[in-house]
């Protein structure tokens, strides 16, 4: 589109209204604006009938005289572009330094490059009947928002705008055909295309409105908005979108309320509308995820007394007979089974059979809300005019920065012009450098884990030599609470979320640096290589520390006599055991802890240090009387909104997406947890868009981009993970083996389980390295009497023929570990993949009114060339018959004309 219009397209009589005997003193493209004492608080220029579509500011600084220059050509350029400019001296600005350069599109403008970028505008009512009311529909009132807020625009048949037919379109009025969002879309495509060099002098890489920005040349570039959040605009020609939106959607009374989403469309752009689609979606499917997780630890606390191997852990008369073996070397002693009382009841409320069914369900949950998603995103495609959307043509611009950076040229192929090219060896060179980069920091997160794991395994043994006697002798605050598998875990879990967030910090920067170093050529390509190398990197970050506990801890470990080290046996590290009742309630804490804490940092940045702003900067807009504190002013002391803004939305909500699928087996209430977070996220979101932010650009998105497949991936990977946390994690499958496989008596449900899960150890037989230390050892024990130690295991006691090799009962829980994970996964695969066939992507109403358009814009247009015709011909037959009047009358002209009607 860069050659489609060039910038003098629109000069002479035609362009800004700023004769150059106006400006007088200031810059060109600058009008003079005396002192008035009218409302400030507008969206128009001072004649009170153009539009103020896009604002520029700037301040005088010590190298005045070359950007002086720069904005000198740059705004002689947008006039010749058509566009019309009005400059706010610096005397009327508030801080009595900053001047404001306000940016009109008229007419001609806005239709020409609506003609480019085939926008599409209404062409006929839309004769589609609304959907009928639903039975019991009156239940959902409550939660509905007026159709003024919910539809503000009539439904149309729409088509791409022809400049050339202007007459085919329903044009009322010319000031408003084009929405606000339109104009500052189609005033930003002007600025970041227009040049800042002299006629004589075509240097490509002073163009656009980005690299004026960068060389401080401009100090922000925004649309307005069209009011103050709190108040009505006093204009009544001025539609208070902004006002709405506050009042309807982004203040937290209204989290039970459905989201306007068409309002936000049409202010913010559909790239941010379908933010806020998905994400609402999101969390409407949440609630029954939720909904059966909260079922599944309901049905947990309500087995509770039936849980037999808790009972008999904690009984004294079995539990606490049974000596268990040192946990590590030295500093740990023998214990008693019943020490793990509390630990085996909390396992036991995430640990149970409904976890299984639970699983099962979440596996066809994540397949119905990605294909729901899809229909509904259709859907919206259709509403919004985005079927037809080229997004190619949108994102597919060569990015500023790669025509700066890259100085060969070469022939495009298609375009048949010279554009700008990076050599192979210099993209292999910076390709091979990106990933280095990224490997590196890879491993750096795995050396901190690492670390993470050395800290568990240094920090027991010193909680257990501390909680050797009693758990209440040195700590009396928490009581019997405390245990060392527990303290262990709670402190390894905050540490590691501590550099989680630092680890998170850096790389950020470090992602943003090896992108721009790798010089993507499109924004398209820049936006897809950068959520590549985010989401790796907080796939690693976040989710490591679980794998570990759900795949790694208590797996290796060896046996008494043989145990296994942590880096070899040099270190003392010995791995880490798995408490009798499994390793699934500390995988529960690890993940309580690294999930609820990402979310309430998050809310805290999102939500706290944005309100003592916003409480700052309501004190300095209500303190200033509307006369005094202009529209662009108020708008100018808000946040700007980044390239990145939606980015990190979406990044947060899709790692937070992967704790609720990955590891949910082991913490049904994760869904409730994210349900209540995503709330206040909505709210949060719509309340910094509508008062933090500045007004950002409308940009189009016909889906949520490469998030999608990302989703696709996690959805698919969640089924293999829960799959493994139920077979090795849990300890469903020992249970369920022993009950169906080793237990004679059935009515005796699990009785005896315990026992059957340990095996023993002949304390004699044990290294010295691995004794505890003298005065270690526990006032009850007596080596004397106590000849054997139990741990968890299926080995051969000693004295048999096989001592301490693994039983046969091993092996079948083995198999049937192996046969749990295919038969599960392949059962929610194909109910997933029938599911997904079963629902189609477009929803058959859409299809229908898709097809019913594209009829209607065929027809219409036919209809409107053929009238055109006839019009045409009308009008050349009556200046032939005033011309034959004049001539004599011949019978042949006549029927020549009779031929042509």
């Amino acid at each position: 589109y860069i050659n489609v219009i060039s910038p003098v397209s629109f000069a002479g009589n035609n362009g800004s209204i700023n004769s150059i005997s106006d400006r007088g003193t200031q810059l060109p493209g600058h009008r003079e604006i005396d002192k008035f004492e009218e409302n400030r608080d507008s969206v128009y220029f001072k004649d009170g009938v153009r539009r103020i579509d896009f604002v520029l500011s700037y301040v005088d600084d010590k190298d005045g005289d070359k950007k002086a220059e720069r904005r000198r050509e740059f705004e002689a350029n947008l006039e010749k572009s058509g566009l019309e400019l009005e400059t706010e001296d610096k005397s009327e600005s508030d801080d009595r330094k900053t001047y404001y350069l306000k940016i009109h599109a008229p007419w001609e403008v806005l239709a020409t490059y609506a003609d480019v970028l085939k926008i599409k505008v209404p062409f006929k009512a839309s004769d589609i009947p609304k959907a009928r009311e639903v039975p019991l529909e009156w239940l959902t009132h409550p939660f509905r928002l007026p159709d003024g807020i919910m539809r503000p625009e009539p439904d149309y048949f729409t088509a791409p705008f022809d400049k050339s037919k202007v007459d085919f379109f329903l044009i009322d009025d010319k000031d408003t055909f084009f929405p606000p969002s339109t104009r500052n879309r189609i005033v930003y495509y002007i600025l970041t295309r227009c040049p800042y060099y002299k006629e004589d002098r075509k240097e490509r890489d002073k163009t656009g409105i980005k690299r004026l920005l960068n060389n401080g040349t401009y100090t922000s570039a925004y649309p307005l908005h069209d009011c103050r959040y709190w108040k009505k605009a006093q204009d009544m020609q001025c539609e208070s979108e902004r006002y709405h939106l506050y009042r309807h959607w982004a203040r937290f009374l209204c989290f039970y309320k459905e989201q306007p989403l068409n309002l936000i469309k049409k202010y913010y752009g559909e790239k941010i509308g379908i933010y806020f689609a998905w994400l609402g979606f999101y969390t409407e499917m949440l609630f029954f995820a939720a909904v059966m997780g909260v079922i599944c630890f309901v049905y947990g606390v309500l087995s509770y007394d039936d849980n037999i191997t808790s009972k008999e852990i904690c009984d004294p008369e079995i539990g606490g007979k049974i000596v268990m073996c040192p946990l590590c070397d030295k500093k740990c002693s023998y214990w008693k089974l019943n020490s793990t009382c509390l630990s085996s009841w909390q396992s036991h409320l995430f640990d149970n059979e409904g976890t299984v069914f639970f699983a099962i369900f979440m596996g066809i949950w994540v397949t119905l809300f990605l294909e729901f998603w899809k229909r509904r995103q259709a859907r919206l495609e259709y509403e919004w005019d985005l079927v037809d959307f080229e997004e190619e043509q949108q994102q597919l611009q060569i990015r500023p920065e790669y025509e700066l950076k890259c100085t060969g040229r070469r022939l495009n192929r298609f375009t048949q012009e010279m554009e700008p090219y990076l050599s192979f060896p210099s993209k292999c060179a910076r390709f091979c450098l990106s990933g280095a980069t990224v490997l590196f920091w890879t491993f750096l997160i795995v050396a901190c884990i690492m670390g993470v794991i050395a800290y568990r395994l240094a920090v027991y043994a010193a909680f257990a030599s501390v909680m050797k006697d009693s758990p209440t002798s040195k700590i009396q605050l928490v009581g019997s609470l405390i245990t060392p598998q527990l303290a262990t875990s709670v402190t390894a879990s905050c540490i590691n979320f501590v550099i989680i967030l630092i680890l998170n910090f850096l790389y950020e920067q470090v992602a943003i640096w090896i992108t721009d170093m790798e010089i993507p050529k499109t924004h398209l390509e820049y936006e897809n290589k950068l959520t590549m190398k985010m989401f790796m990197f907080q796939f690693v970050n976040y989710y490591s520390s679980c794998f570990y506990v759900a795949f790694f801890k208590g797996k290796f470990v060896g046996h008494p006599g043989n145990y296994s080290y942590m880096f070899g046996k040099w270190t003392s590290l010995r791995n880490e055991e798995c408490a009798p009742g499994g390793c699934l309630i500390e995988l529960t804490t690890q993940l309580l802890i690294v999930m609820a804490g990402k979310q309430m940092v998050g809310n805290v940045q999102e939500a706290l240090l944005p309100l003592l702003r916003n409480w700052w900067g309501s004190r300095k807009g209500r303190s200033h009387p509307e006369s005094t504190y202009s529209r662009w002013e108020q708008d100018h002391d808000l946040q700007n909104f980044s390239q990145f803004g939606l980015f990190y939305e979406y990044l947060e909500m899709v790692i937070q997406f992967g704790f609720i699928t990955l590891f949910v087996a082991s913490f049904p209430l994760a869904p409730l947890l994210a349900l209540f977070n995503n709330i206040l996220e909505v709210r949060v979101d719509a309340w910094k868009f509508t008062t933090q932010f500045r007004r950002p650009v409308a940009a189009k998105a016909r889906n949520i981009g490469a998030w999608e497949e990302i989703l696709n991936v996690v959805a698919i990977l969640s089924v293999v993970t829960n799959a493994f946390i139920m077979a090795f994690t849990s300890d469903m499958i020992p249970r369920l083996v022993y009950l169906y496989a080793y237990h004679g008596d059935r009515e005796a449900a699990m009785s005896g389980y315990i026992t059957n899960s340990l095996s023993l150890y002949n304390i004699s037989q044990i290294p010295e390295d691995n004794l505890p230390e003298p005065g270690e050892n526990p006032s009850w024990f007596n080596s004397s009497t106590i000849i054997t130690c139990s741990y968890r295991d299926y080995r051969y006691p000693p004295g048999h023929e096989k001592q301490y090799t693994h039983t046969m009962q091993f092996w079948h829980i083995l198999a049937a570990k192996l046969a749990f994970i295919i038969i599960m996964e392949h059962v929610v695969f194909v109910v997933k993949f029938f599911v997904a066939w079963l629902i189609p992507d477009v929803p058959s109403d859409v299809k229908a009114r898709i097809k019913r358009e594209r009829f209607l814009v065929q027809e219409y247009l036919h209809n409107y060339e053929v009238e055109k015709l006839k019009m045409q011909l009308s009008q050349s037959f009556c200046l032939s018959t005033e011309t034959a009047s004049l001539l004599p009358s011949s019978p042949s002209n006549q029927q020549v004309l009779s031929e042509c009607i």
